[in-house]
């Protein structure tokens, strides 16, 4: 993988603060207006969604924003109803509230390596679209960002992450499965994405092979897509369409999604 030159980190860090000052402004609106706003990130193990998040929470105020990112469900929360252990991080009033990985690990990691039944997934995919109309219906924002990656790119950060001494608390023995199970994986991002993409809770796909151009467009994305009291230019806040796009079916066969 190519190191990015010293220009281009600069443009990357120049265009990245203009946005930020954008989020900052957005989040100034959600306090004072009493929104409510929720972004959930999905994608394979080494998609980018740390890093998304940290550049988009970087400057936001850490009272109003939360990252919630879930781990292995207890003995107790196995016997709950599957959504229950979710609800209690949805934002309240003026609150912008990210999942690194949501609910949608059941139609991925679990169905793929077998955490859940059949029975269970299948519910899972014809209940989801019934919550989250229920979350929208409510006053909830919602938005659905999935980050793609190609089989080499992946393999290539995994590999990044089992040398830097710095990323150690992201290695898990399902980073082994990723690559194995890869086919399983994409058939189970069709289905997902197929299945619970929505009028009213539409998937949003972000081509993530580049981090920066991912990470800058996604929030491009995010911004053009809602109101707030002194919004920037309509040019700055453009995101590239071949990076971010509206999932549509036709998306599964003409090459936008890694096979």
């Amino acid at each position: 993988m190519k190191r990015a030159s010293p220009r281009s980190e600069e443009t990357y860090r120049t265009q990245l603060r203009a946005l930020q000052i954008e989020l900052v402004r957005l989040q100034r609106h959600l306090i004072t207006s009493g929104g409510k706003l929720l972004i959930l990130l999905e994608g394979r193990d080494g998609a980018g969604k740390d890093g998304a998040i940290k550049a988009i929470t970087e400057h936001m105020s850490p009272r109003e924003s939360r990252v919630v990112a879930l781990g292995k469900p207890s003995d107790r929360e196995q016997t709950q109803w599957y959504f229950q252990r979710y609800v209690p991080h949805l934002p309240a009033a003026g609150e912008f509230v990210l999942f690194n990985r949501s609910w949608y690990n059941r139609a991925g990691v679990e169905h793929v390596m077998g955490f859940c039944s059949k029975t269970a997934y299948e519910e899972f995919l014809t209940t989801v679209p019934v919550f989250e109309d229920l979350l929208i219906r409510d006053g909830i924002h919602l938005f659905k960002y999935y980050l793609d990656i190609d089989k080499a790119e992946q393999k290539q950060r995994l590999a990044d992450r089992r040398k830097d001494p710095l990323k150690q608390w992201k290695i898990s023995p399902i980073d082994e499965a990723a690559l194995k199970h890869w086919k399983d994986y994409s058939a189970a991002r069709d289905v997902m994405l197929s299945r619970t993409s929505t009028p009213a809770s539409p998937w949003t796909v972000v081509q993530a092979n580049d981090k920066r151009v991912a990470r800058l467009n996604l929030i491009r994305d995010l911004l053009s897509r809602v109101d707030y009291k002194n919004k920037g230019k309509a040019k700055l806040l453009a995101p590239d369409r071949k990076i971010v796009f509206p999932f549509e079916a036709a998306a599964l066969g003409d090459g936008r999604l890694a096979a």
